[in-house]
């Protein structure tokens, strides 16, 4: 409980020396409304790679005076750099847990009166080089008055309260060592952009994402149609509804019957399973299939049920975006099965809640492109998602973020959300609708992967249960109360974590913390039966633990003096807690799954596996900057006999920006921007093959030496089972946020898992991926972007390139085909770029691309 006494404590000491009255609520709202609130970065070189020199300034626009000396008005900010700096202007910086940092006034202040601009100077660590990096929603409170949020930072825009960044100790981030990245221009992405391959449209039309094994389109079409209708093989029940309701979205209503009705003369879609499929295909992978389209019939047989979903994927692949009532397709023979058996997406659904909508858009999406796992990370430091009925405080507590210091109501306001908790990011799953989400997904061939993030990252379910012990204890349930707690009261220990928190860690020590695990896994497992599926997986995190944590808990010291536990100090605690944590996984016919770090006693040794009852244990290995020599954890997990789920920072995690510059969103600590075909140039059968910059974007041309020790071999590749994109949500608030970042870049991850490429190897043929990636990209411009904008989502539009050659604009697409819109008058107007157009005035020249009626890309000028 030491956080919460000491956040009382502050507020405590903070109002003892108050001097001044309190702003009235009036005073209060008009100075936040009018008051103009501006973050800047000062200089990302003032030290080195470890930190920055920021400001805020406050330019006082109201008619209400801020008195001079000691008040009781706060301001509170929210900022993922811790900030150093004691005090600034008379005004004291207070760091108060995660990214909420607090400002008061103190004796010296010296005021700031209407009319007047207050600049406070700041060390922040780490560094900051794009708009996103700074949260809104600063806000400011006073006495009892309700908080009032800085008017101009209560936005998504980032650019009303970030100043502009221009000079290089601003775009780039550190000078020590050097930052060899180039900020993205016109010319830049134009020189980028440029391709010695032709793409044929018709060829575009016909390429299906992922690739299939082995395509062969052949003269004649036909014209699928209304008149046509379908025979299945009666365990296809749920198959072919789902398939019905596709086609009914291109305005074709089939009728469905099993095939022991008659066919007729009709022409007919004929869906069926078979334990072979054909002499000339000996495949016997789960998804298999093959697809033929000949006169007068479909015929797609798969191995098994999911073999004939993959199968009608791939038929509606061929369909062309705009096509309605009717859709002409030509003779194919298709024979397909899948790389992995793994093909996966991570959502992290707690730092910020997007609502129902998104989930069910991200399921539907996957299963369109073949993915069939879905790692849903809905328990953070920041959010718990997901209504545990028994245990209503995880949600009437854990899933919303407020100003409430003593967290009783809501947890600490965190990543831009506010001070109220109609803020976003809040927000939560019912019970009913994560039955129904699970009933989604089971329709789809997806697995639904829960994450119980423990014992790190867990703040939000830390809080929740305090509220609880609180809540029972003053109604005299002292046993009650205790049941599920997740802290040891007595707990001294002190430690930050990446993320700034100081109380994040659940006791593992404790009974109760178990006792906590094992009655939401049971509650996961009545929603999965309810759903008629079987929870197979549930993953535990492990990921991230304060260093310090235990360290001066009377709870762990008692544990520590038990003899014959294998506990003899902290050092054992994480190995000790996994070993529990798989065991009653174990009992319970479930898998448990872990972050690499989560498994690991140091940089380069994993957790004993023997001492783990569990038949598979899964893992994902994410952390692969090459310079910090930690990327070849993938293949020590392997042979060890961990099952590895490929999950690497710098091609698939997706909350990284595009492209390197400040209006791109996103963080950038594993690469400086993964882009579409970054994420598609990704090796899974070579991790070591994917190493080619450092993080300060130098090439790397000797991964060992880089290292400075040999990279062990993978000597059981059979232990890796896949890959997977990953989504972190600290800078995404909002769906279509979440959903841009996501898409298209989660269309290369498909890609991967299912297919392996001819350009594959021990390095990558460049030729082939730039011939491979460009038929890929024109598939995504004529008709996967404009499928996924009709089922609701706009996916990330590439900025377009352009120079001015001889008076000459010229201007490309990283997607050929992707229509590019050119304005000359500073965006008053726009037109299709169709050719080269002449130029009077670069400096009105603005570009964007455009894909329909409401989705364009960023706007760039020429410089």
């Amino acid at each position: 409980m030491k956080i919460k006494t000491t956040l009382l404590g502050a507020m405590i000491a903070g109002c003892a020396f108050y001097t001044q009255a309190s702003l009235t609520q009036q005073q209060l709202t008009q100075f936040a409304t009018d008051t103009h609130f501006e973050f800047a970065v000062e200089n990302n070189f003032s030290n080195g790679a470890e930190g920055f020199s920021g400001s805020i300034t406050l330019t006082n626009n109201s008619k209400v005076d801020l008195p001079k000396g000691q008040s009781d008005w706060q301001i509170y900010i929210h900022s993922v750099r811790h900030i150093s700096t004691e005090s600034s202007n008379g005004l004291r910086f207070e760091h108060i847990n995660g990214d909420l940092h607090r400002i008061t006034p103190t004796a010296s202040f010296a005021g700031l009166k209407s009319g007047e601009k207050l600049q406070l100077l700041f060390d922040g660590s780490a560094w900051v080089a794009a708009y996103s990096d700074f949260m809104p929603r600063a806000f400011m409170v006073s006495g009892s008055n309700k908080p009032v949020i800085f008017a101009n930072t209560d936005t998504e825009d980032m650019t009303q309260f970030v100043a502009p960044f221009e000079r290089e100790n601003q775009l780039k981030r550190y000078n020590t060592p050097t930052d060899y990245t180039k900020i993205a221009t016109a010319e830049l992405r134009y020189e980028r952009n440029q391709s010695n391959v032709d793409v044929a449209k018709v060829d575009a039309l016909k390429r299906i994402i992922p690739k299939p094994e082995f395509i062969d389109f052949n003269r004649g079409e036909i014209t699928l149609n209304s008149d046509w209708q379908i025979r299945y093989a009666g365990r296809l029940k749920s198959e072919v509804e789902v398939f019905q309701e596709d086609l009914s979205e291109y305005g074709l209503n089939l009728k469905a019957e099993p095939n022991h009705i008659s066919e007729g003369n009709l022409p007919t879609i004929r869906l069926k399973v078979a334990k072979s499929l054909g002499r000339d295909y000996d495949y016997k992978k789960a998804g298999s299939y093959t697809l033929e389209i000949d006169d007068d019939v479909i015929e797609i047989v798969g191995i098994d049920n999911a073999g004939v979903f993959y199968g009608i994927q791939s038929l509606l692949a061929l369909f062309p975006a705009g096509s309605k009532n009717e859709v002409t397709l030509s003779h194919v023979e298709i024979k397909d099965s899948p790389r992995f058996d793994w093909r996966g997406m991570h959502y992290d659904n707690a730092r910020n809640y997007h609502g129902k909508e998104a989930l069910f858009k991200l399921v539907e999406q996957m299963a369109r492109y073949k993915l069939n796992k879905f790692h849903w990370h809905f328990s953070d430091d920041e959010g718990w998602r997901l209504e545990i009925p028994d245990l209503p405080e995880l949600t009437q507590v854990g899933a919303y973020r407020c100003f409430d210091l003593e967290e009783r109501e809501c947890l600490l306001t965190q990543l831009g959300t506010g001070p109220f908790k109609s803020g976003t990011g809040n927000g939560y799953l019912s019970r009913e609708d994560f039955v129904e989400l699970l009933k989604f997904a089971k329709a789809r061939h997806i697995e639904i992967i829960p994450e119980i993030e423990s014992p790190g990252h867990a703040r939000a379910a830390i809080k929740s249960m305090e509220a609880r012990y609180h809540k029972l204890m003053a109604a005299g349930k002292r046993d009650e109360a205790k049941a599920y707690l997740l802290t040891d009261i007595d707990d001294k220990s002190e430690y930050l974590t990446v993320q700034l928190y100081k109380d994040n860690s659940i006791n593992v020590c404790l009974d109760s913390s178990y006792a906590f695990m094992e009655k939401v896994v049971y509650e996961l497992q009545d929603m999965y039966r309810e759903a008629g599926t079987i929870l197979n997986t549930v993953h535990f995190g492990g990921d991230e633990v304060g260093k310090g944590s235990w360290t001066q808990s009377p709870a762990c010291d008692a544990l520590f003096a038990k003899a014959d536990n294998g506990v003899a100090g902290p050092n054992d605690l994480k190995p000790y807690f996994t070993q529990r944590v798989a065991t009653l996984l174990a009992k319970r016919g479930i898998t448990p799954g872990a972050w690499e770090d989560g498994l690991m006693y140091n940089t380069t040794t994993t957790f004993k596996r023997d001492e783990f009852p569990n038949p598979q244990f899964l893992v994902n290995t994410w952390d692969n900057i090459w310079e910090w020599g930690v990327a070849d954890r993938a293949h020590r997990f392997a042979n060890n006999n961990y099952q590895v789920i490929l999950s690497h920072g710098t091609h698939l995690y997706f909350d990284h920006p595009y492209e390197a510059h400040p209006q791109e969103r996103g963080y950038y600590w594993a690469t400086r921007y993964t882009d579409t075909k970054k994420s598609f140039s990704y090796m899974p059968d070579n991790v070591y093959a994917n190493a080619d910059f450092t993080r300060n974007r130098e090439p790397i041309e000797n991964l060992e030496a880089l290292v400075g020790r040999a990279l062990p071999p993978l000597r059981k590749p059979q232990n890796i089972i896949g890959m997977q994109g990953q989504i972190w949500s600290e800078t995404i608030r909002t769906e279509e946020q979440v959903l841009r970042l996501i898409f298209p870049r989660i269309l290369s991850v498909a890609e991967r898992a299912w297919h392996k490429a001819d350009w594959e190897g021990s390095k990558i043929d460049k030729a082939e991926l730039d011939k491979d990636f460009s038929l890929f990209a024109a598939a995504l411009s004529l008709k996967e972007i404009a499928k996924l904008q009709n089922d609701g989502v706009n996916p990330n539009l590439p900025v377009p390139g352009a120079k001015v050659v001889l008076g000459k604009l010229k201007a490309n697409s990283a997607f050929p085909f992707l229509p590019i819109e050119v304005s000359l008058d500073n965006g008053e107007s726009w037109q299709r770029y169709t050719g080269q157009i002449s130029i009077a005035d670069e400096s009105k020249v603005l570009l964007r691309t455009r894909m329909g009626d409401k989705n364009v890309s960023r706007v760039t000028g020429l410089n």
